[in-house]
């Protein structure tokens, strides 16, 4: 009778991560798939229209099709692989330095990270300004790069490239923070073994050492990054100020959900977006898998 009970022990441990997780995670997920078969304003019963929905997202909705999915594509491959890039070198560059100035410099890159992207985005309101005031404009007028302001947040020549940049700038969060650690805690013996054996720079140090020691980390940073990427909609609005951003320029898939979702109340078209969104998350994820996990 003791061995049954202590045999069930374990899910006393787990059943606050159990509950949380189903509440949290599978009620929302399940509920918006089902929702994503309906029609459903949020004021009347929803009604159930079958796939209507994701056949109108793919053939009707010109707006997802020729700006959202084209700008949710160009963002995420340009801020994913290039904040993971950014990250590792960073890391391996302050694994370099000595510990008291590695954490200083640690916890100046990672404080951007720590603050709410709604909030900075703030901050770089002001500096792209379109008025005479704004730092940049006045920078460039008064160096005489410019003659008159350029609405820098309000350009679909700019806003993306904007967009990119502040999310860059604030993207080495605990991602960051693993790969740090992966670096610091490899032996050091490693290193030596790969000199004795070839190694002759630090590149292929990088290559054939470092990477390979530190594979959990970059996981786990690869998978940040994906989730933090889609994650950084709306640093798009924020910074334009309207949804949908001026002529979409700025416009991506989880300012499309919002869009239709609390704009325009169309819950179940919304859903039937968060469900693309979901599938194209995991879709990156698993590519994130397939190049960082472990292969038996």
């Amino acid at each position: 009778m003791r061995n049954k009970k202590r045999d069930h022990s374990h899910w006393i441990f787990l059943s606050p991560y159990i509950i949380f997780f189903t509440t949290f995670i599978i009620i929302p997920v399940a509920a918006a798939i089902c929702l994503s078969f309906t029609y459903f304003n949020a004021i009347e019963k929803p009604t159930f229209i079958g796939l209507s929905n994701y056949v109108g997202l793919i053939t009707q909705d010109e707006v997802f099709m020729q700006k959202v999915l084209p700008n949710t594509l160009t963002f995420a491959l340009i801020v994913g692989p290039g904040g993971y890039i950014l990250s590792f070198i960073l890391a391996w560059a302050l694994a370099q330095i000595p510990s008291k100035m590695r954490t200083v410099l640690a916890l100046i890159i990672y404080s951007p990270s720590m603050t709410a992207g709604v909030a900075m985005a703030v901050v770089w309101t002001i500096i792209f300004s379109g008025d005479e005031t704004g730092y940049l404009n006045s920078i460039l007028i008064t160096l005489g790069v410019l003659l008159e302001p350029v609405q820098w947040l309000q350009s679909p020549e700019y806003l993306m490239k904007i967009m990119i940049f502040v999310t860059l700038w604030g993207s080495m969060g605990v991602g960051f923070l693993a790969m740090l650690s992966g670096v610091l805690n490899i032996n050091t013996e490693i290193y030596e073994a790969g000199y004795i054996d070839g190694i002759n720079n630090r590149f292929q140090e990088i290559i054939y050492i470092t990477i390979p020691s530190m594979k959990p980390q970059m996981l786990f940073g690869a998978v940040m990054a994906v989730v933090g990427t889609f994650q950084a909609g709306a640093i798009g609005v924020a910074l334009s100020g309207a949804n949908p951003t001026p002529q979409n320029a700025g416009q991506l898939m989880v300012n499309h959900l919002e869009d239709y979702g609390f704009i325009r109340y169309e819950m179940g078209y919304a859903a039937a977006i968060s469900v693309v969104l979901l599938i194209v998350v995991y879709a990156f994820s698993k590519v994130a898998w397939r190049l960082f996990g472990e292969k038996d």
